[in-house]
């Protein structure tokens, strides 16, 4: 119970602290990612920055504050806009807020992490939106990310402050994959014509979005294959950003936290749904669908691990 109480108190700031870590480390990923797809593309070939509003759900945010659609206007809303609670530059904020608020169960050097990031983020967020600087901040925002992933991976306790953190992060680095696939792979699925020219350009920055590009072909060892490239994110257990593995990093830190018999239910509905994907991986509109089922149960099991470990007392 002492351990429930002290998770109870601090379970809230953990949890969202990783979220908000990984979003903005995702965040970051597929802008980087379409930026070098356009770089990739040939001149002249028709391309909207559209479908990174859709991936990150925030077109109606957007739409408010912007009357025009422009490559300019949406990597600064996602990226260096402080009024987007969202963005690159935000997500961080309020990943350092959080984790302020939990420094006594996190290593030093996970807080001074955090907070280097947070200062360098915010010297010059428009340096994330120029094309000529936009890759080597983008870049750094991920590598900074991954020296706190490093540095909590390498010194914290085992216990349940570490589940939580783990269990966040999964949880958002699944939704962000599903985002992914629902709006990018379902499209060069559904593409014909003129559209399906530079497909293999395409796939690339959709495994390039979530760092996966390298690790598929060393798995497949063959072309790229818009379908296998669906299995891939959705059921590679060895590919650490693939769906079934924050499946299965979810379980694990459930296992750890008080009460796991609580979310053994949404957590099997949603490992259903995974396990049901490659049935319509070949199918644009199915696999859409099928990605919104998949946010759907993520939604629940986010609201089964809120009631259960931070609403409660």
């Amino acid at each position: 119970m002492g351990g429930l109480m002290l998770l109870s108190r601090v379970a809230e700031h953990l949890y969202w602290g990783s979220r908000y870590l990984e979003r903005a480390e995702d965040t970051a990923r597929v802008v980087r990612s379409f930026t070098e797809v356009l770089l990739d593309l040939p001149a002249g070939v028709a391309t909207s920055w559209e479908p990174l509003l859709a991936i990150v759900g925030s077109r109606d945010a957007f739409d408010a504050h912007h009357a025009a659609v422009t490559e300019r206007d949406i990597v600064r809303f996602l990226v260096a806009d402080s009024g987007n609670p969202g963005s690159v530059v935000s997500s961080i904020a309020q990943a350092r807020e959080n984790l302020r608020t939990t420094r006594e169960v996190l290593p030093r050097e996970g807080w001074q992490a955090v907070n280097d990031l947070y200062l360098f983020s915010g010297r010059e967020p428009e340096a994330g939106v120029d094309r000529r600087s936009r890759s080597r901040f983008l870049s750094r925002v991920i590598d900074e990310c991954r020296q706190l992933d490093g540095v909590l991976s390498g010194c914290m306790l085992r216990d349940e402050a570490y589940s939580m953190w783990r269990l966040g992060e999964a949880i958002e680095r699944a939704d962000m994959t599903t985002r992914v696939l629902g709006v990018r792979a379902a499209a060069l699925l559904s593409a014909t014509g003129s559209a399906a020219d530079y497909d293999d350009v395409q796939w690339m920055g959709v495994l390039r979005s979530v760092s996966g590009l390298q690790m598929y072909q060393r798995s497949t060892r063959g072309p790229i294959d818009g379908a296998e490239v669906v299995r891939f994110l959705v059921l590679e257990p060895d590919f650490p950003r693939s769906v079934k593995a924050c499946v299965g990093r979810m379980r694990e830190a459930l296992s750890h936290l008080p009460r796991p018999h609580l979310t053994t239910s949404a957590l099997d509905e949603l490992d259903a749904l995974v396990a049901s994907v490659p049935a319509v991986a070949d199918d644009g509109a199915l696999l859409d669908d099928a990605m919104d089922e998949v946010q759907v149960a993520l939604g629940q099991l986010h609201d089964v691990v809120y009631a259960t470990f931070v609403a409660a007392e």
